[in-house]
């Protein structure tokens, strides 16, 4: 998948609509299409970074800032007393699915272990 044709690529440079909950200078973050939670947001880079194994010591801090932004958005939106869970998939066996990397922040109802 290159650039022009990932969705969360198109996304980021507004190509494609979506419900937006955050952005800044190198993150954005928007509600999840099909939620799996009542809660259910997407923070991703807004370089296109395929997989959790792409990343380098130098993408360090971008993967910071995503799981603090992460945290900002459950303080705005009230779930962070309650929790809520953050989740990061890495390929086909990991659950990924969409191919550019992503944080799910999901929250609103119980979560058990193993996931689902």
């Amino acid at each position: 998948m290159t650039q022009s044709t990932c969705l969360f690529c198109q996304i980021a440079e507004k190509k494609i609509p979506a419900k937006i909950a955050y952005e800044g200078k190198q993150i954005i973050a928007f509600h999840d299409i099909a939620p799996q939670a009542p809660v259910h947001i997407l923070i991703i880079p807004k370089e296109h970074i395929a997989t959790v194994n792409d990343f380098s010591e130098q993408e360090a801090s971008l993967l910071g800032h995503m799981v603090l932004t992460a945290k900002k958005l459950a303080h705005e939106l009230g779930i962070a007393e309650d929790g809520y869970r953050l989740n990061m998939n890495c390929n086909h066996l990991g659950g990924q699915t969409v191919f550019h990397t992503h944080l799910h922040l999901l929250a609103g109802r119980q979560f058990g272990w193993p996931p689902g």
